[in-house]
């Protein structure tokens, strides 16, 4: 039997890392709409507003570019830890600025740190994880970030009917809490088994191993075996059979395809409408009419978090292509719905110096129909875009590119991320409803691609990706929905070892 309670429980406590992007992502939506937000910072509207908000993605994007580099050389963990001092300092500056310009550099201090733990923490988790259930650890992250937008939220609630500073700073302030905790707990979380492997430390690679697959650290157990040849062929072929540069392997030939692949499922994934919904959702509910926006927002948090939770439990299951596929089509529909009610209902705002330029006015079942299609459409996104795309960017490329192959994915998020947090305030006050048919027609892209170029992934080893991308069938276009059963190599390997059929002989350190 593997063991799993390690994989399971370094994972969780890893996940951590992702919820700094929740808590950023609530210390700013949900100051919008406090008075004392507003009055203290000028009531930045518009490419201001866009500005302090688009400030954490522009410092992720330039972090990320590096994450890929800073992780194969120093490793998963310590670029993680760097990264999450980065966090600290960036609260403190967030907390105790005076004015726009600090406040923004203090989010793009933060947003250093986010660039390398979202880059790197779904890189180890899926190194560690046993390929069975790679996508319901890699998927921990999703819940952790849905749970630090909630908790964050709540906590920037509670704070706003203090009627000072103290309503924004305090919030800013408690952030740098979880990554004081994670930096220390890291020290005592083991490296990267496929990275030890990279740099030929074949004995730390088994004792890790060991330590994550069985109760008694056992490194004759034939799992342990199994996966370290698996390992051990595949670095051979990737960093001795074939040595290369790995920045040009990224854009080789056989490469391209799948880094590509990663940027877009990423990118498109920016592009869902799911920004609108998470860092603008105040102004969206202030043009439906709604009175309590904070008190409302809450709703489509608290449902962020319930519908993580099916998806870490059966993505496995599911699969990678039906539930992008699927999502897809929910958030597209939920969009031009919202939109269309916008555009029925809606009228131009009459008072100045407002986030929106069109208002819904006297009609409360309107008002609630928008309110319900926001939060389903933040519940078809936790369900499947949201974990997927940080689990697929990780599994679909071999080792010797992984941490740059993902690192570039993460960069394309967050350069987009970036572009939308700062236009979307814009758009909301020039095109309004339109906003909302432009993103349901970017799902209805996303959908599109995902059916023609994206192939089941779920329950390979990440070392029988090449056979997948370089060998695998081609399939009708109606099988998309149905994940043929992959074959269990790993599990033959494991009962060759155990038979005896099979003798591995673990190596010495090398390099």
């Amino acid at each position: 039997m593997v063991r799993l309670v390690n994989v399971y429980t370094i994972s969780a406590f890893l996940s951590v890392g992702v919820a700094l992007i929740g808590f950023d992502i609530s210390s700013m939506s949900g100051v919008l709409g406090t008075h004392q937000y507003r009055d203290f910072y000028g009531n930045p509207l518009g490419a201001r507003q866009g500005a302090i908000t688009g400030a954490m993605a522009a410092g992720s994007f330039v972090s990320a570019l590096f994450a890929g580099i800073l992780g194969d050389r120093f490793g998963r963990k310590i670029t993680i830890q760097v990264g999450l001092l980065l966090w600290c300092i960036g609260s403190v500056v967030q907390s105790t600025s005076n004015g726009v310009a600090m406040l923004v550099a203090g989010r793009v201090i933060s947003g250093l740190c986010i660039g390398l733990t979202a880059s790197l923490i779904p890189t180890y988790q899926s190194e560690i994880a046993p390929h069975k259930i790679r996508g319901r650890i890699v998927s921990f992250q999703s819940l952790a970030g849905a749970m630090g937008i909630m908790i964050q939220y709540f906590i920037q609630y509670g704070c706003s009917f203090i009627n000072s500073e103290a309503a924004f700073r305090v919030p800013w302030a408690i952030q740098a809490g979880p990554a004081v905790i994670l930096f220390v707990g890291l020290f005592w979380f083991p490296r990267s088994p496929r990275w030890l492997a990279s740099k030929g430390r074949w004995e730390e690679v088994l004792r890790v191993l060991a330590r994550l697959r069985t109760a008694n650290n056992d490194v004759n157990n034939a799992f342990v075996l199994a996966e370290y040849k698996e390992i051990e062929d595949r670095v051979r072929l990737d960093l001795l059979d074939v040595p290369s540069n790995s920045i040009r392997d990224l854009f080789s030939g056989k490469m391209r395809r799948r880094v590509f692949l990663g940027m877009a499922i990423q990118i498109w994934s920016q592009l869902t409408g799911i920004n609108i919904m998470m860092y603008y959702i105040v102004y969206i509910l202030e043009a439906a009419g709604i009175r309590n926006v904070l008190l409302a927002s809450s709703a489509q948090y608290i449902i962020n978090v319930v519908m993580t939770i099916p998806a870490i439990l059966w993505v496995d299951k599911w699969g990678r292509r039906p539930s992008l596929l699927v999502g897809a089509v929910s958030m597209a529909f939920w969009l031009f719905l919202i939109g269309g009610l916008l555009k029925a209902y809606g009228e131009p705002n009459p008072i100045p110096n407002q986030p929106t330029t069109w208002i819904v006015v006297d009609h409360p079942a309107v008002s609630r129909a928008i309110l319900a299609g926001s939060c389903i459409t933040v519940g078809s996104f936790a369900i499947s875009w949201g974990p997927i795309s940080w689990i697929y960017q990780a599994e679909v490329v071999p080792l010797r590119v992984r941490a740059r192959s993902v690192a570039l994915s993460t960069a394309s998020n967050w350069a987009f991320n970036f572009v939308l947090a700062v236009f979307v305030p814009l758009l909301l006050r020039s095109i309004s409803w339109v906003m909302f048919f432009l993103f349901g027609s970017f799902d209805i892209a996303a959908f599109i691609h995902v059916w023609v170029a994206a192939p089941e992934t779920k329950q390979r080893t990440l070392e029988e990706m090449d056979e997948i991308f370089e060998h695998g069938e081609q399939k009708p276009l109606w099988k998309s929905f149905i994940a043929t059963r992959p074959t269990n190599k790993f599990d033959m390997l494991a009962k060759d070892i155990q038979m005896g059929k099979l003798t591995v002989h673990p190596q010495v350190n090398s390099f």
